[in-house]
């Protein structure tokens, strides 16, 4: 699969809190190591049925990182490890147990569309290239 080297955040594309979330990953990834697909997009679909996943949740993060799908929580600190410091610390965390850590993701993602409403990425010319449709 010609997507192995790349690293991808699929995110609800019509969800304000998830554009938002792209916009922090965007303006703290020190690398601009991180890609971008909303799940809607048939790209997505198309992963996940490749690599013999159940169709994505929208309110889940997912985040692929080499060769691996990774969801919820863990998602979001395989995520946080492209930050420099201080955001990075934030990983501290996972010594909270998953399930625990899991929960609190799924309080949250039952409000993110209350949290955050009408927001849409808009990526400069740069950054555009870090999105697949």
């Amino acid at each position: 699969m010609m997507e192995e080297k790349r690293k991808i955040v699929f995110y609800d594309g019509d969800c304000g809190f998830c554009n938002r979330s792209v916009a922090v990953v965007m303006k703290y990834d020190r690398e601009e190591a991180i890609h971008f697909a909303p799940i809607q997009s048939a790209f997505t679909q198309k992963m996940f049925a490749e690599m013999k996943l159940p169709q994505p949740d929208l309110s889940t993060f997912y985040f692929y990182e080499d060769g691996k799908m990774y969801e919820k929580s863990k998602a979001a600190f395989r995520v946080a490890k492209y930050f420099g410091i201080p955001r990075n610390l934030v990983r501290v965390f996972l010594i909270v147990p998953r399930p625990i850590r899991d929960w609190v993701y799924d309080q949250v993602a039952k409000r993110r569309q209350r949290l955050s409403k009408g927001f849409c990425v808009m990526p400069t010319p740069e950054q555009r290239q870090r999105f697949i449709a």
